[in-house]
């Protein structure tokens, strides 16, 4: 590390949307941090703002859903290069009749649990990607 670098701590929510055995996943967009890395969808959570406002204010922004968040299921704090991050994930839901749609230029995919390990996620969502895997 080089002298005088601070790294910056950022808490960041997401949400485990089920559809029956399918998970919905992003793909972060290219010139991003971690581009075309998979992950589930949220964000940062600014100050003085609540995980559950900010969780419904990402799906909002990125997704064009309003979403009900439930209870936490997962955290973590994982260190990146340039960063770390405290991540929350909770359960959501968003209506029967609701179908995400990306406001950004992510993909999105409703993935069955059994297939996740398909895909290349974000180092600090591989762990929950396993228990996901495996029943969480």
């Amino acid at each position: 590390m080089r002298v005088g670098f601070v790294k910056s701590e950022v808490r960041v929510v997401a949400g485990l949307f089920c559809r029956g055995d399918r998970v919905l996943v992003q793909r972060r967009p290219r010139g991003k941090a971690r581009e075309l890395l998979w992950e589930l969808p949220g964000g940062k959570v600014e100050p003085g703002e609540s995980d559950e406002d900010a969780l419904a204010r990402e799906c909002e922004e990125e997704l064009n859903v309003s979403i009900e968040v439930g209870d936490e299921v997962w955290s973590t704090v994982h260190a990146y290069d340039d960063l770390t991050i405290e991540l929350v994930v909770y359960r959501a839901t968003m209506g029967v009749d609701l179908e995400p749609r990306p406001l950004d230029e992510q993909e999105l995919r409703w993935v069955p649990r059994a297939e996740l390990g398909d895909l290349r996620f974000c180092p600090a969502d591989e762990p929950l990607v396993s228990e996901l895997m495996t029943g969480l």
